[in-house]
């Protein structure tokens, strides 16, 4: 049986992931901070699955939880096969309305704490031939708006590039770009959703399994939807000053209430 390891995988896109690894067969490390979370969760999917979970409870905005994590990420007696970089946050506000802890704090668990645990897992799964990774980005990455968005430009820019170098290599990257999905993130940012369409809406099993899908295809990015593809196959052609007057009016009518 393989492992997956998922970070963030209490809530949200990752407690999809681990619901649907467990289903498949997959043995998994659940990552979070909550320790009463993890535990009801691996409880939960050992009893309905009969596959072995592993928790970890451990905090990506420190060294010490990024340290722990990237440990069990190099352990060669108990391998991780797929490594699922899920763990993330918004904060509410404007540039500059932010304080500036926030920001950093969220470049730590969304840019470092990606790059070092991508690192662990690619250098030993490169060892054996195989393995892969998936780093949770988001579609505000191919818009010009906001902190947030720029840090999961990073992730999307350094899983490509990650991707090729390591071509060949039995070892496959990929950026998972979804739009708004139903999960406890806005809640948690302060964020208002009650002004977002319902066409603007993913569900987060139906994600998942786009994205395993297209992880096995070799893709190295993933908008898993009709509509955001589409929706992105117009950003490419838009020229950039009115992407960015369009994204500015966007994220005041759709953003942080």
């Amino acid at each position: 049986m393989t492992t997956a390891l998922i970070t963030g995988s209490t809530a949200g896109i990752g407690a999809a992931f681990a619901r649907r690894l467990a289903s498949d067969g997959h043995n998994l490390v659940l990552v979070a901070r909550d320790k009463k979370r993890l535990g009801e969760q691996a409880t939960e999917l050992h009893d309905r699955h009969g596959i072995e979970a592993e928790v970890l409870s451990a905090d990506l905005a420190t060294d010490d939880g990024i340290e722990a994590v990237a440990g069990r990420l190099s352990d060669r007696k108990h391998p991780v096969d797929l490594l699922v970089n899920n763990a993330g946050f918004g904060n509410k506000g404007r540039y500059l309305d932010v304080p500036m802890a926030d920001e950093l704090k969220m470049l730590k668990v969304h840019c470092e704490a990606v790059l070092r645990l991508t690192s662990a897992a690619a250098e030993s799964m490169r060892e054996r031939g195989r393995g892969g990774v998936v780093n949770v980005a988001s579609v505000a990455a191919f818009l010009p708006r906001g902190t947030y968005g720029a840090s999961k430009a990073w992730v999307v820019q350094f899983t490509q590039g990650a991707a090729k170098d390591l071509a060949g290599s039995g070892v496959r990257l990929m950026a998972l770009c979804p739009g708004f999905v139903r999960t406890e993130f806005h809640e948690r940012a302060g964020m208002g959703t009650d002004n977002i369409p319902n066409w603007m809406w993913l569900d987060a099993d139906k994600l998942v399994t786009t994205a395993l899908a297209d992880l096995a295809r070799g893709k190295s990015v993933s908008i898993p939807d009709p509509r955001y593809k589409a929706l992105m196959g117009m950003v490419k052609v838009a020229p950039r000053g009115l992407l960015g007057g369009i994204s500015s009016r966007t994220g005041r009518k759709y953003g942080p209430q």
